[in-house]
């Protein structure tokens, strides 16, 4: 199993041919979705979804599916078939990979916003110790064993001793960043020390574009 980082909170996974995207937003490569099979999003917020660019891929290859909650389905109505409702507690096969819809609110920033919808997805990549786990912007901690966890590690919505907490919640055998577009160059290496220092776990950050094999 291939995991490829992104920019910000998208990922690609490709195994035996096939391939899935979690949340191609507005910072995410084009290459991001070539030839990708299936599309899961947690959300409607512009860095996790990027309607044209889905628009995009679903017109170079119809057979493309998207998974996303109800009230995200309502901003992606041109997509007619492609379009594929998701809700907490589903379970499906998205082309070889067998997801878990989890979670299924995004986290509080401030007095109550933004108050929408957000799916985790739990997908079994084969491993024995348990499947990866992209949780979107929440911190839900799902009753599944988790091998690969994809933290979020900077966000008007999180501090860093609550992405920790969390890990340790989880507790994967490793665990790497994403939603990390917000931490500069220089602030990196000191977010990464914490994880390092902190989370109990293997942790790394994977830059946009290359990739690390799940096994």
């Amino acid at each position: 199993m291939r995991l490829i980082k992104y920019t910000h909170a998208c990922v690609r996974l490709e195994a035996d041919g096939q391939s899935l995207v979690i949340d191609p937003g507005m910072w995410t490569e084009a290459e991001a979705l070539d030839g990708v099979d299936h599309v899961l999003i947690t959300h409607e917020h512009p860095d996790h979804l990027n309607v044209e660019r889905l628009s995009a891929a679903v017109a170079t290859n119809p057979a493309l599916r998207i998974h996303a909650h109800a009230d995200v389905a309502g901003q992606l109505k041109e997509l007619g078939p492609a379009l594929v409702p998701v809700a907490t507690g589903d379970e499906f096969d998205a082309g070889g990979f067998p997801v878990r819809v989890v979670g299924g609110d995004h986290a509080e920033i401030y007095q109550g916003l933004p108050g929408i919808p957000n799916l985790g997805y739990v997908i079994d990549v084969g491993t024995a110790d348990g499947g990866l786990y992209h949780p979107g912007d929440a911190f839900f901690v799902p009753d599944l064993p988790v091998a690969t966890l994809l933290v979020p590690t900077s966000a008007p919505w999180l501090k860093v001793s609550e992405s920790l907490d969390f890990v340790r919640a989880v507790k994967p055998r490793r665990a790497y960043s994403i939603h990390d577009a917000l931490v500069s160059e220089r602030g990196a290496p000191i977010v990464d020390r914490w994880f390092e220092q902190k989370s109990e776990t293997e942790y790394a950050r994977i830059a946009p574009g290359r990739s690390v094999t799940l096994d």
